[in-house]
C-alpha cells in the first residue's frame, strides 16, 4: 500500500454517502481526519473552492480533491490499495460492482435514502412513489442476497459499503426490513467486518 499522510475527509457524520467513504478508509487503515461541516459551512465560499456543487463528501490528499462518495472510493483504491478485492480488475466483478454502485445512486437514493430524508430532515417528496421504489428494491435485493454472504462475489467489495447505510437506516424513514431476511442477514455481515465503524441513528423530526 502506497506510504500516505493524515487525508482530510469533509462531511457529515449522519450522510450515509460520507460513511461509505469513511468505512472504505477505515478497511484499508488508512489515516484521515474527519471534518464535520454544518449546513452554512457548506455554504461558505472556503467549502465553494473545494466542491462547486457544495456536496459532501470531500475528500482532501495533500494537493488533489476529490468530490462524491464513489469517485473517492474509486480514488483510494486505485492510489493506495490498486489491485484490491474490494475494487478488482477482473473485467465482470468490476462491472457487477458498478451496478450496484448505480443502484446506490438510484433506487436507494430515492427509495429508502428519500423516506429517510422526509422523516428526518423534513425535506419534500412522495410517500407513495417512494415507498413503492423502496419495495421494488429490497424485493429485489432480498432475492439477490438469498445463499449470498455480499453483493458479489465471496468476499466484500466497495458494493457492500456502498449500500450498506441507507439500507440498514431505512426503518428511520419507515420502511420496515422485517420482511427482507436475507438484507439482514448481510447488514449483519458487514458489521461484523474488521474495522466496521456503524453510523449514528437519527431521530425523526417532530412536525410542529
Amino acid at each position: 500500500m502506497t506510504q500516505v499522510q493524515q487525508l482530510k475527509l469533509y462531511g457529515s457524520p449522519l450522510s450515509g454517502h460520507c460513511h461509505r467513504v469513511e468505512l472504505l478508509l477505515r478497511m484499508l487503515d488508512i489515516p484521515y481526519e474527519f471534518i464535520a461541516l454544518s449546513p452554512e459551512q457548506r455554504a461558505s465560499e472556503a467549502f465553494l473552492k473545494l466542491n462547486p456543487l457544495r456536496q459532501i463528501p470531500v475528500l482532501e490528499d495533500d494537493d488533489v480533491i476529490v468530490a462524491d462518495s464513489v469517485a473517492i472510493m474509486v480514488y483510494l483504491i486505485r492510489k493506495y490499495a490498486p489491485g484490491s478485492s474490494w475494487f478488482p480488475d477482473d473485467a465482470v466483478t468490476a462491472s457487477q460492482i458498478q451496478r450496484w454502485l448505480s443502484i446506490a445512486a438510484g433506487e436507494l437514493a430515492s427509495g429508502p435514502n428519500s423516506a429517510r430524508l422526509m422523516a428526518v430532515f423534513g425535506r419534500p417528496g412522495h410517500p407513495d412513489t417512494i415507498g413503492q421504489t423502496s419495495k421494488r428494491l429490497l424485493d429485489f435485493m432480498d432475492a439477490h442476497l438469498k445463499g449470498r454472504t455480499y453483493l458479489v462475489g465471496d468476499g466484500p467489495t466497495i458494493a457492500d459499503l456502498a449500500c450498506y447505510a441507507y439500507v440498514a437506516h431505512a426503518p428511520e424513514g419507515g420502511i420496515d426490513l422485517a420482511p427482507y431476511p436475507s438484507v439482514r442477514t448481510w447488514l449483519g455481515n458487514v458489521e461484523a467486518l474488521p474495522h466496521f465503524k456503524p453510523m449514528p441513528a437519527s431521530k425523526p423530526r417532530i412536525a410542529a
